[in-house]
């Protein structure tokens, strides 16, 4: 999990990730969250260390006990977005600039 401006990757994201930065986010302990939510410390550490996964509800409710939400939305799926923007990630700078004006100036005729 990365933290560029408090973002969070996806692809790396776990239910423990997300339980855990939402508590640190909030300067809560496990035993903390553990009050808020009516569950024991150990049920919260399991969670954390990822020995057992929360259903998506509990997660939610636990997010929310934090102080945060966790918007859910159906989007379609790009099969192979991940690829180019690995592809792209590999470029210089300077190619990835000029890429980026090349589609910018075709939008901006077609507008």
């Amino acid at each position: 999990m990365t933290d560029s401006s408090r973002g969070v990757r996806i692809a790396d994201l776990r239910s423990a990730d997300l339980i855990r930065e939402a508590r640190l986010r909030a300067g809560l302990t496990q035993y903390d969250l553990a009050e808020r939510t009516g569950r024991e410390r150990s049920v919260v550490a399991r969670w954390e260390q990822g020995a057992v996964a929360p259903s998506i509800e509990t997660l939610l409710e636990l997010v929310r006990a934090c102080g945060f939400d966790l918007p859910l939305e159906l989007v379609p799926h790009e099969p192979f977005a991940h690829e180019r923007l690995r592809k792209n990630a590999l470029l210089s700078p300077e190619r990835r600039a000029q890429r980026f004006l090349r589609t910018y100036s075709r939008a901006e005729r077609s507008s």
